[in-house]
């Protein structure tokens, strides 16, 4: 069956002419300095936070290893997502805090370059979320990873941003 094809909706520049999807050409835009903020929230039973604080999960110590998780999912988030840049990234810092009811997230990401570093930074909140539930889902398997969201960007023509 051949498929439809529509022309691309305006605004839309993941979307070429025939409505095929494609990699945006930052050829001609200038390196600036960018930096994105994200943020999200793991919740969990009281069991899996205290295991989670006191590093006594099996596994090891999940906040340790869901802040490199996070930070090297923001180095990845090309390979992950096909229409994204890979981007030489100056800065990637991840934090993971107790929390009503489970743990915060934030990544901050920064780069000089001629494309945005959001989809870094919800990557790496994202990985550490992922990588938080699997560290303690021996002791809760009923954790919610949720809130995912961009808090704020700068730089780039869009302009700055900020929830």
């Amino acid at each position: 069956m051949k498929r439809k094809r529509r022309l691309s909706t305006p605004g839309l520049s993941h979307v070429d002419r025939g409505g095929e999807a494609r990699m945006v050409d930052v050829s001609d835009k200038p390196a600036t300095l960018r930096e994105a903020v994200a943020r999200g929230h793991v919740t969990m039973s009281a069991e899996a936070f205290g295991a989670i604080k006191e590093a006594t999960l099996k596994k090891g110590d999940a906040l340790h290893t869901a802040r490199l998780a996070g930070i090297m999912g923001a180095k990845r988030t090309a390979d992950l997502i096909p229409l994204c840049h890979p981007l030489l990234l100056s800065h990637v810092d991840v934090t993971v805090a107790p929390a009503s009811g489970g743990y915060d997230i934030e990544a901050r990401v920064r780069t000089s370059g001629k494309t945005g570093v959001e989809m870094e930074a919800l990557t790496a909140v994202s990985v550490a979320a992922l990588t938080l539930y699997d560290m303690a889902k021996a002791v809760d398997k009923t954790m919610v990873i949720g809130e995912i969201r961009l808090i704020s960007k700068r730089g780039g023509r869009s302009g700055d941003y900020s929830a």
